[in-house]
């Protein structure tokens, strides 16, 4: 696990070269088709050292949630241990590690008029002052979503009007273990926030001189997608789609991809270090794969070869 642009990927498939396992991969964007350079997805040469199960699996005007995760997860998960071998679960997706770990809680269904009615009223004042309302009800709920990320600030307040209590609350209920192997928590993050804000800043302008511009205009022109699909709010597309959308000039939509992607790591961060017995690797560090090795020696000998 680590924030955005931290190394996780190359360790993960330093991992697999060494023949220590398989990666299943834990990304809400990497789901999508079409979608490549902006989610910084391996590329095929990459691919065809470490595969990565999970990617590449709906377009992006398709709709993809942690219940699709956590049901393709368990069964990439159950056919890596069956072959005897070790499922690397590698991503930045928070939402979907806790899924895969503790279950979804049981919250109420969609309820249109509601949606409808929250709709209308963030046409009038905009969904930051929503969000605002989010924060003032359930502020730990708040503090994981983006104040523009307007299908989750819909779906909080809506289960709050149906429930008549916070999703945090509804989720601490239903939390708990939904698998019962050993899991081997590891994040890599650099040791300063410096130098990951650098790392941020120098592989968003990579991915531009990359073609990132080019794969969203791609996506751009198709008359199925908009902003309103989850597929193109993902760090980094919503501001180059507003680029092309002459919202922004295009020195200005980088800059706020930028800044995008600092917040997405602050968020992760913020999840990250709420965990209990997760290893912290420094992603600079030189002897990472070592150390991961030792751990996972550790926890195989006192599972007796029960681990994830």
């Amino acid at each position: 696990m680590g924030p955005t642009a931290s190394g996780k990927t190359g360790l993960a498939v330093d991992l697999v070269e060494r023949g220590i396992g398989e990666i299943v991969s834990v990304d809400s964007a990497m789901v999508y088709r079409g979608m490549d350079i902006g989610t910084a997805k391996p590329d095929a040469a990459t691919l065809a050292r470490a595969p990565h199960a999970l990617i590449d699996l709906r377009d992006p005007a398709d709709a993809y949630s942690a219940a699709d995760f956590v049901a393709d997860a368990d069964r990439e998960v159950a056919r890596i241990r069956s072959a005897g071998r070790l499922p690397i679960l590698t991503g930045g997706t928070s939402l979907y590690f806790r899924a895969f770990e503790q279950g979804l809680s049981e919250l109420p269904g969609r309820d249109p008029a509601i949606r409808q009615r929250l709709t209308a009223e963030a046409e009038r004042v905009g969904w930051g002052v929503l969000h605002e309302r989010l924060a003032a009800a359930d502020a730990t709920t708040a503090a994981r979503i983006h104040r523009n990320d307007a299908q989750r600030i819909q779906r909080m307040l809506e289960i709050i009007e149906l429930t008549g209590e916070t999703p945090s609350t509804l989720h601490a209920r239903e939390a708990g273990r939904r698998i019962n192997t050993s899991i081997i928590k590891v994040v890599v993050c650099p040791a300063t926030r410096q130098r990951l804000h650098a790392r941020i800043e120098q592989r968003f302008h990579a991915m531009m001189q990359a073609g990132f511009l080019a794969e969203v205009e791609k996506l751009h022109d198709r008359p199925d997608l908009d902003l309103a699909q989850p597929s193109m709010r993902s760090v980094g597309y919503r501001q180059l789609w507003q680029v092309l959308d002459g919202d922004l000039d295009l020195a200005s939509g980088v800059a706020q991809g930028v800044i995008a992607s600092r917040q997405l790591a602050k968020r992760q961060l913020t999840w990250l270090r709420s965990l209990d017995g997760a290893c912290w690797l420094d992603t600079d560090a030189t002897d990472n794969r070592s150390r991961v090795e030792a751990l996972i020696d550790r926890y195989t000998t006192r599972a007796g070869g029960q681990h994830a």
